[in-house]
């Protein structure tokens, strides 16, 4: 693995589709643990997941916490919410945990068009 590359996940699922969102968010800490720069994108449904407590709420047996998961990758790496998505469900940039940004589509065509990046949507 090149640790210099960048890996880019964008999440569409919550609750849902409980085990879609459940791999991108243990992909992204994963690749986090192992020193890949990560930026993480919550849309749709995941979109929820960017407030405190949510992702307390979600279970899915025999995977790892939400909480643990989402620690993780903000102590190591980007977490973004969609513009659009936070503004649908009326989620303000004061709502967020912390270490969690608010941004578009066009911040995240400008990190996936990067050198050295690899996309991955969930």
């Amino acid at each position: 693995m090149n640790p210099a590359k960048k890996l880019v996940i964008k999440v569409t699922a919550g609750a849902d589709a409980p085990e879609r969102c459940s791999q991108a968010f243990t992909v992204a800490a994963v690749a986090v643990a192992s020193g890949v720069e990560v930026s993480l994108w919550l849309t749709g449904e995941s979109a929820w997941f960017a407030l405190p407590g949510r992702a307390a709420e979600f279970e899915l047996p025999h995977a790892a916490p939400l909480p643990d998961l989402i620690e993780s990758i903000l102590a190591g790496g980007q977490v973004t919410l969609c513009t659009q998505c936070a503004a649908r469900r009326e989620i303000t940039e004061t709502d967020v945990l912390e270490g969690v940004r608010i941004a578009g589509a066009q911040v995240f065509v400008s990190e996936i068009m990067a050198d050295g990046v690899q996309a991955l949507v969930y």
